[in-house]
């Protein structure tokens, strides 16, 4: 049977409240305050790849244009954040702290028995070694824990059991890291880090799935129950189809058509209320985005609305062409304009640009290409790295059409 009709949502007002949603569509000069940033997006991904940046602080940057490294960190420090696990290691903020409880339960029930087949025996026994470790010593990293324990031979994750021990007492919630060394986590008990009004909280797991799929819907503005699921991890894909069809049938949500670039549309949940929206044009200033921005994280929604197709290592067998693991995607205004391939040599203060590809259809005439270098120019010194070197054939050819 044929899906009965609903509203067409097009294409390009799509991605008008997409970006306004995921904070790309105002300018970054004068933009919201840092904690307001991360409560909009719901959460940071953190990535310890350093090419240009580390991946949460070119998130930031993107939508802040003063925002500088050692700022995260002072509002990490301030108790504002937490850390754990959405689809990937993510800041979180702290307000958050009551629903994550329902997810340190689940993943104690998950990760024990994933951790016994993905790593090495022996992690169970070292829980109260750990635990009193931490107790009578203070905050640790897994450096200072399983000394007599051999060191990894097989790889970045092949840990020792007391390290395995450390993850699984964080990520079940008996610890939690209380700051970055580098990108190392220094884990305290959880009790000494989370301030007792959210310490002490507690929500109901049919609450806390209520606000998981809520929360995720008003942050990417139209999603199917799959993409409200995979929003903040935190909910199942069941638990997110029965909520979406309560609240369907309660006139809380209508179903909408998506204009999709190069497809057909896409049906999808929204809120009554989103076709009344009028979203703003997005500003024309081009900007360098983190591969893990919260608003390219899903790579075949990115390609549905922006016609971007990207995924870190692209091959295109017509140009006999490899990108490398750590491209950048550019963005202006509400499309994707090309990928940049640079990174940042600190020893001799030099962003060193290799190559840029624009998408098909995309000129690079004067003033785009004033435009780009100008935010290649703010992202070297965002990055500490003064001077901007350009390759000698750093602009390429474009894209071939999809």
């Amino acid at each position: 049977m044929p899906k009965a009709t609903a509203p067409l949502l097009d294409n390009a007002t799509a991605r008008r409240i997409f970006l306004q949603r995921h904070g790309l569509s105002g300018s970054p000069i004068g933009a919201p305050a840092l904690g307001d940033i991360i409560a909009d997006l719901g959460f940071v991904q953190l990535d310890s790849i350093n090419t240009v940046a580390r991946a949460h602080h070119m998130i930031l940057r993107a939508r802040q244009q003063s925002y500088r490294q050692e700022h995260l960190d002072k509002y990490y420090a301030g108790r504002h954040l937490f850390e754990h696990w959405t689809h990937d290691a993510s800041v979180i903020p702290m307000t958050q702290f009551p629903q994550w409880r329902m997810k340190c339960a689940r993943d104690a029930k998950t990760l024990r028995s994933r951790y016994k087949n993905w790593r090495r025996d022996g992690f169970e026994a070292k829980f109260n070694d750990v635990l009193q470790r931490i107790s009578d010593g203070g905050p640790c990293s897994s450096g200072d824990v399983g000394q007599d324990e051999e060191r990894s031979k097989g790889g970045w994750w092949d840990w020792h059991p007391s390290k395995t021990a450390l993850e699984y007492l964080w990520r079940s919630g008996a610890l939690t890291v209380t700051r970055r060394e580098g990108f190392r986590k220094i884990y305290d008990l959880t009790e000494n880090v989370i301030p007792p009004e959210y310490l002490n909280a507690r929500m109901e797991d049919a609450a806390v799935i209520d606000w998981a799929c809520g929360a995720a819907l008003d942050r990417i503005g139209f999603g199917t129950s799959g993409e409200i699921a995979a929003f903040w991890d935190l909910v199942t894909p069941k638990e997110a189809r029965d909520w979406c069809a309560r609240q369907l049938a309660a006139g809380e949500l209508i179903e909408v058509d998506i204009g999709c670039a190069g497809a057909g549309p896409r049906r999808s949940f929204c809120r009554p209320t989103l076709l009344e929206e009028t979203p703003p044009d997005p500003t024309a200033r081009i900007r360098v985005l983190s591969p893990f921005d919260p608003a390219l994280r899903d790579r075949n929604r990115a390609e549905r609305l922006f016609g971007f197709h990207y995924r870190i290592e692209v091959f295109v067998p017509e140009a006999k062409r490899q990108y490398g693991y750590y491209v950048f995607p550019v963005m202006e205004g509400a499309r994707l304009i090309g990928r940049i391939d640079m990174k940042s040599h600190r020893d001799v203060g030099e962003l060193r640009v290799r190559a840029f590809w624009p998408e098909a259809g995309i000129k690079l005439g004067p003033g785009r290409l004033a435009r780009l270098e100008a935010e290649l120019d703010r992202m070297a010194r965002f990055a500490g790295t003064p001077e901007t070197v350009f390759a000698s054939d750093w602009i390429r050819e474009p894209m071939p059409a999809s």
